[in-house]
């Protein structure tokens, strides 16, 4: 059976100095031994991981595609512990100097909902469900 869980998610990065300082800049704590060649970050139950873009590619044996700061394609999510939590989260992020590319705004499902991008355009969405939680060791309840 394939475990179902994600451990690290990889990031190519064009410019891993800004897209460091960025996630740093967030307050996130980066791993020792993290350099302009591969940087992680350490969030709760998996990894957050910098890689050029070019030898993120060739590591998986795949053609980089142009360069581009625009949409990708995927989302990461931050969920949060309270429908208020997510308002708190953006305006922290705005205050950092994040771009907020959707406020905060009630979802049809029932939950809150909101977006900001790092500096290469990968979205991150800062989200409350209703009925999920956290356990003792904050990993997401849902």
């Amino acid at each position: 059976m394939i475990p179902a869980r994600i451990t690290v998610a990889t990031l190519g990065a064009h410019d891993m100095p800004a897209m460091r300082g960025f996630y740093r800049g967030l307050g996130w704590r980066e791993k020792d031994g993290s350099s302009d060649g591969f940087a992680s970050f350490l969030l709760e139950g998996a990894i957050l991981a910098l890689f050029p873009f070019e030898h993120l590619a060739a590591d998986g044996h795949v053609e980089a595609p142009a360069r581009t700061t625009g949409f990708r394609g995927t989302t990461l999510a931050i969920n949060v512990e309270s429908r208020e939590e997510v308002d708190a989260v953006i305006a922290e992020l705005r205050a950092l100097g994040a771009r907020i590319t959707k406020e905060p705004e009630d979802a049809v499902w029932g939950g809150r909902s909101s977006y900001f991008s790092d500096p290469e355009g990968n979205l991150w969405e800062v989200v409350w469900a209703p009925h999920t939680s956290f356990d003792e060791h904050g990993r997401f309840v849902w």
